[in-house]
């Protein structure tokens, strides 16, 4: 009778602690892969070709642009960088880089003296020592941009803050596509008009309320969200926060998409002035606050 108990007993705690148990294993393995995912968030971030090495936003004015580490070009470069490099010249939408004669600038690993440079094209980044320079387009402005890997951003960078992982702040959104994609006006941080194109939209619930938010499509087939909510300006980023996602998943309720607020992370723009990012479209700056993801950069600039 007593070893019949005993068995009974024993068949509770194991009906009651490996469920528990499993749960527990489950809760740390996910936060663990947060955890692993914001670090190797500001690795990319505090790399050789991070945005913190984003050192100069230089507005192309029509004719000649020159360049070089001398006060008197047009865009000066850090000290590290010839007296006079070359010339951009900017006619109409066309921009030409001219370089001096002795100066090595390469263009995807190849010397040049002359290249035509079309707007934020990776192959079209001139690498001039530690320096990288292309063309960037802020809506209907374009722009020089510098990368440099000594930059003083980088160098003084104080490291990201984020909110504890939260599990309720995971969630698994319903994706609805679009029957052609969207093309939306929007804006940037400086104003300048920019236009978004939203594939679809995610569908979910979070405390209690109902959310959708519009969302552009990665180059992995996942989702781009710019999203704001009610933390922004307190704990969090004013402008917004981003949330990259996986590609969708096809299952008996539709296509879905796993949502996870505590990987949410800053514009390039919390911790550099020389960034030109987009603000959240109406329908995503939420009546809700997310304390979830990635906490205001406490030197942020715009």
């Amino acid at each position: 009778m007593y070893r019949r108990f005993l068995l009974n007993r024993v068949a509770w705690f194991a009906a009651i602690i490996f469920p528990t148990a499993h749960l527990l294993f489950a809760d740390a393995a996910y936060r663990q892969s947060v955890e692993d995912w914001r670090q190797a968030y500001q690795a990319s971030l505090t790399s050789d070709t991070g945005w913190l090495t984003v050192s100069g936003l230089f507005w192309l004015k029509e004719g000649a642009n020159r360049f070089g580490s001398d006060p008197s070009n047009e865009i000066v470069l850090p000290s590290s960088a010839p007296p006079h490099a070359g010339v951009f010249e900017f006619h109409g939408e066309k921009t030409t880089a001219r370089i001096e004669p002795g100066v090595v600038v390469t263009r995807n690993g190849t010397p040049v003296q002359t290249a035509e440079l079309r707007p934020d094209v990776a192959s079209d980044r001139l690498v001039l020592g530690d320096l990288t320079l292309y063309v960037h387009a802020s809506g209907n402005r374009l722009a020089i941009r510098l990368k440099d890997k000594n930059s003083k951003l980088r160098k003084e960078f104080s490291g990201l803050h984020w909110f504890p992982v939260e599990e309720s702040y995971h969630t698994t959104a319903r994706y609805v596509p679009y029957e052609s994609p969207k093309q939306l006006d929007s804006q940037n941080v400086l104003g300048d008009p920019i236009k978004l194109e939203i594939v679809g939209y995610l569908g979910f619930s979070l405390r209690g309320q109902d959310f959708h938010l519009e969302v552009e499509q990665n180059k992995d087939g996942g989702f781009f969200v710019v999203f704001r909510d009610l933390t922004a300006g307190k704990e969090t980023y004013p402008a917004s926060r981003f949330i990259d996602t996986e590609p969708p998943k096809t299952t008996p309720q539709g296509k879905t998409v796993d949502l996870d607020f505590n990987k949410a992370y800053n514009p390039p723009c919390a911790y550099n002035p020389f960034t030109t990012c987009p603000l959240p479209l109406p329908g995503n700056r939420m009546k809700i606050a997310i304390p979830a993801g990635e906490k205001i950069y406490k030197e942020h600039t715009h």
